[in-house]
């Protein structure tokens, strides 16, 4: 896990880059591959990172940073407190079951990151969407619906794939 962890880092770093403005991760949850070490390099790079928190159906992005509390969310999934600020990331790096070789992804089938996107793209927003999983996670097709969000990329502990 931790050498999973440590190859999704450098591929993640590498296609975030210098692209600008706010990233959003996640606490890894059910054996989901780790992308808290990447958003502490980021941080430490004085990048802002946030992390999603489920809020009436959506998500919300608080801020965050490496070291600072964390509680209990939906799920059992760690979060920034209520008193964290809200942002909106530029880039949104995305927890996944499986995906596939055109950027579909198949979660956990409540949602909440589908209907987020589709309303920051409704604000005029089109953040950069990254998936993340272990290799083994892609699959031969992932049957998206049209509510469903492409991803620009995913990153592997293997490696990068970019569908745009």
């Amino acid at each position: 896990m931790a050498a999973a962890a440590q190859g999704l880092t450098q591929h993640l770093l590498a296609v975030i880059g210098d692209a600008p403005g706010i990233i959003a991760g996640y606490c890894p949850v059910r054996g989901e591959i780790d992308c808290i070490p990447a958003l502490a390099a980021l941080s430490e790079k004085g990048r802002e990172v946030c992390l999603p928190v489920v809020h009436g159906g959506m998500l919300v992005f608080r801020a965050w940073r490496p070291g600072e509390l964390l509680v209990k969310g939906a799920y059992g999934i760690d979060v920034p407190p209520d008193d964290a600020v809200v942002l909106i990331p530029n880039i949104v790096i995305v927890p996944l079951l499986a995906f596939d070789g055109k950027g579909h992804r198949l979660g956990y089938g409540a949602g909440y990151y589908d209907r987020t996107i589709a309303a920051l793209r409704a604000q005029g927003k089109k953040p950069l969407l990254i998936g993340v999983a272990y290799a083994m996670q892609q699959v031969e097709t992932v049957f998206a619906q049209a509510h469903d969000a492409q991803l620009d990329a995913v990153a592997t502990q293997k490696g990068v794939i970019r569908f745009t």
